[in-house]
């Protein structure tokens, strides 16, 4: 299971440090893509297999569904995780994400985001203020947790 809080950096060739306890989940081949809130997911393979199963599974006749799975599927890469335990992040997937420098990569049970440092301090701010815990309860009871 992918999952944690970790800081980092890439260096000079774009490339970045899979945080050690992510590895063995992660594997060597994995699949890198635009995600929402303006970060990076990375896949797993395995379930990378299961994303394109739902996405080949919704109708395209929708113009919105179509959009999403032009975005997923145009910006995904296959990436292979180097011996060194490091993934390049390619020129347009790193200025989709701000990516500069400092870099925040979050584990999400199924996949890990890959944030600007910048961008995940303002993400979690704005998950911060907007808030509403009762809100929040109640869809959450809503799917069983």
């Amino acid at each position: 299971m992918l999952m944690g809080k970790y800081n980092n950096s890439i260096d000079a060739k774009n490339r970045m440090i899979v945080p050690s306890k992510c590895r063995d989940d992660l594997g060597y081949k994995c699949v890198l893509t635009k995600g929402d809130d303006q970060c990076l997911y990375i896949y797993p393979m395995c379930e990378w297999d299961k994303v394109r199963e739902k996405l080949s599974a919704l109708p395209t006749s929708d113009k919105l569904i179509r959009a999403y799975v032009r975005k997923i599927y145009a910006n995904a890469v296959e990436c292979e995780v180097d011996k060194q335990g490091r993934l390049t992040l390619p020129t347009e997937l790193r200025e989709y994400a701000g990516i500069e420098k400092d870099i925040v990569t979050v584990g999400m049970i199924d996949r890990m985001e890959i944030w600007s440092a910048a961008n995940w301090k303002d993400n979690e701010n704005a998950a911060t203020e907007e808030t509403d815990d009762a809100k929040l309860e109640e869809l959450l009871r809503q799917y069983g947790i």
